[in-house]
């Protein structure tokens, strides 16, 4: 972790200036942005298990819509039902 500490007679310009300069030194923000972008990589089981949940809410709109009463009263009432994952 990056600190600075404010010496004597010190304005705020040239704190924040050190400060920046020394996070830029680190490095951490290079690694901050390269993580931030990175998505997390699921299980198997996790991919599976988001399939098929999405293979039952796409049964269950069709359905609705073959009956003529799907909007998104509906459509939320479908996901309470299969569990909202």
């Amino acid at each position: 972790m990056t600190e600075v500490k404010r010496k004597d007679r010190e304005t705020i310009e040239s704190l924040l200036r050190r400060f920046s300069r020394k996070v830029q030194q680190s490095r951490i923000l290079k690694i901050a942005r390269k993580k931030q972008d990175r998505e997390q990589v699921k299980s198997k089981t996790q991919r599976r298990e988001r399939a098929l949940y999405n293979i039952r809410i796409r049964k269950e709109i069709d359905r609705a819509k073959k009956m003529g009463r799907f909007d998104e009263e509906v459509l939320r009432e479908i996901k309470k039902r299969m569990g909202n994952d």
